[in-house]
């Protein structure tokens, strides 16, 4: 089983540790383009300051982002369940795991990274600033540069069994489950219900996520098909609805919060 999560935009700066070290990193294969994508960024950064917000989508208050992105490999690094921060990471509370369930998450949980391609959650990384959406100088879209990369590296990471794919569609176009193991991929959908309408909210859905995450693991529970995992979160407490199975793709599963 491999859960995929997305990264989160804001991060929390490490105050020490060793500086980055591409090497140091889980899924070697991926050394090479993230080597020429944080160059290309330490580029951007270390130019005109406008022209780097500007590429990076960032505002007016947002310089430190910037001057952090031209520093990047002289900043101290971090395990990665340490750096990301947001809904979903304060939802799954990772530090507050018991020593089973947080050697599960070592073991199972990963994060797709518009740096990085994916992380494990011990993967020491510094609080960068690039979104999956960029396109940078002489490089082009960041997305174009793991779409042949990423789903060689999920199928192996999986194991042969389960991919929870939570990722957000931003995320999803850095590569997508292909070939078998898309027929082994679960997607999961937040809707929020009130007054008998359901629809999507971007607070839920984070930290809907974020919970269902930390409950996977707290149970100890090892899905190996989508029914199962329909199983084991129904049986958590939480309203599940799957759709019919369609061979040669992802299963999308609807989790309901009222």
């Amino acid at each position: 089983m491999l859960v995929l999560l997305p990264p989160s935009e804001g991060k929390t700066a490490p105050a020490d540790g060793p500086v980055l070290d591409l090497d140091a990193l889980s899924f070697p294969r991926l050394t090479a383009t993230r080597d020429q994508l944080a160059r290309a960024l330490v580029r951007l950064a270390s130019g005109k300051p406008a022209r780097a917000a500007e590429v990076l989508g960032l505002g007016p208050t947002q310089a430190d982002a910037i001057d952090a992105d031209a520093r990047l490999w002289e900043l101290p690094c971090a395990p990665a369940a340490d750096v990301y921060t947001g809904v979903l990471f304060g939802e799954l509370d990772l530090a507050s795991l018991d020593p089973a369930a947080r050697g599960r998450a070592s073991a199972t949980v990963a994060v797709a990274s518009a740096l990085f391609g994916v992380l494990r959650i011990d993967d020491p990384i510094p609080a960068y600033r690039l979104s999956g959406g960029v396109s940078l100088p002489r490089l082009g879209p960041v997305a174009s540069r793991w779409r042949d990369k990423l789903p060689r590296e999920l199928t192996e990471a999986t194991g042969g069994g389960l991919l929870i794919d939570l990722r957000s569609g931003t995320y999803v176009s850095l590569g997508k489950p292909e070939g078998k193991i898309a027929d082994r991929t679960v997607t999961v959908r937040v809707l929020h219900e009130a007054g008998g309408v359901r629809k999507v909210v971007s607070h839920f859905n984070k930290a809907t996520k974020g919970q269902l995450v930390r409950a996977l693991l707290t149970s100890g529970a090892d899905p190996t098909s989508v029914g199962d995992l329909v199983h084991v979160w129904s049986d958590l407490g939480w309203h599940v609805e799957q759709p019919d199975v369609v061979p040669g793709k992802p299963t999308q599963i609807d989790v309901i919060t009222r």
